[in-house]
């Protein structure tokens, strides 16, 4: 826990503006944790990244703020009181199907084979406590990426781009940098440059701020671009 409040610390001294240019335009992300010092972390964390949080203490809690908040993902841990984290990810696979990215965390060292069980039951993801508040951050922003560009990409213009293309789409309307969207995607910077370039080939658009344009007025999920950002040409 002391390292990754130290992350945090981290995360807090990041200038204002370099935090707000993370800000992320989707749906609200639900913490699951009875634990209420590691459900705080893992809200801060978030929050400092610029996504909206809704916390619950209980299985049940967590159920009840799905139905309510339609998230964009869960975090679930797995030793929820009364109804289990396991529980509570089976009924949400069966009343959301796989379009909602579930992690799972566990406050325990846990055999390979629990993690294998999560996995089965529906989660899209196992991190074991303590963890990195940055590697936490890295995996949502990842799932979420992932989610919202496979639900633009079922027809349509957008059918013609790879994933990958649509998620440096969706993070260029986010207003990240060529360099930025290289760390979020783990890929280097001529590998971005190589997909914004097929980008702009296959919308037929010569720049950035018109390829963003193009998916914003023709239905690229919810992504918008930040009002301030300056896209270069």
């Amino acid at each position: 826990m002391a390292s990754a409040l130290k992350s945090l610390r981290a995360w807090a001294r990041l200038p204002s503006d370099w935090r707000h240019s993370m800000r992320i335009t989707c749906g609200v992300i639900l913490v699951g944790d009875d634990d209420a010092d590691s459900r705080r972390l893992v809200s801060a964390s978030l929050v400092w990244a610029g996504f909206r949080v809704c916390e619950a203490e209980t299985g049940n809690e967590a159920l009840a703020a799905a139905q309510r908040e339609q998230p964009a993902l869960v975090i679930l841990d797995v030793g929820l009181p009364v109804v289990s984290g396991y529980m509570v990810c089976r009924e949400l696979r069966d009343r959301y199907g796989e379009g909602l990215p579930i992690i799972f965390l566990s406050g325990e060292r846990t055999d390979p084979l629990d993690r294998v069980a999560g996995l089965l039951v529906g989660a899209d993801d196992y991190l074991v406590k303590p963890f990195s508040p940055d590697e936490l951050v890295a995996r949502v922003r990842r799932f979420v990426t992932r989610a919202r560009t496979d639900a633009a990409g079922g027809g349509g213009w957008a059918a013609g781009l790879t994933r990958r293309e649509r998620e440096v789409l969706c993070l260029l309307a986010e207003g990240l940098s060529q360099d930025r969207i290289a760390q979020e995607l783990f890929i280097s910077p001529k590998t971005v440059a190589t997909h914004i370039q097929r980008i702009l080939i296959k919308l037929g658009v010569r720049s950035r701020a018109q390829a963003v344009a193009f998916a914003y007025q023709y239905g690229l999920s919810e992504v918008q671009a930040h009002p301030e950002t300056v896209f270069p040409p």
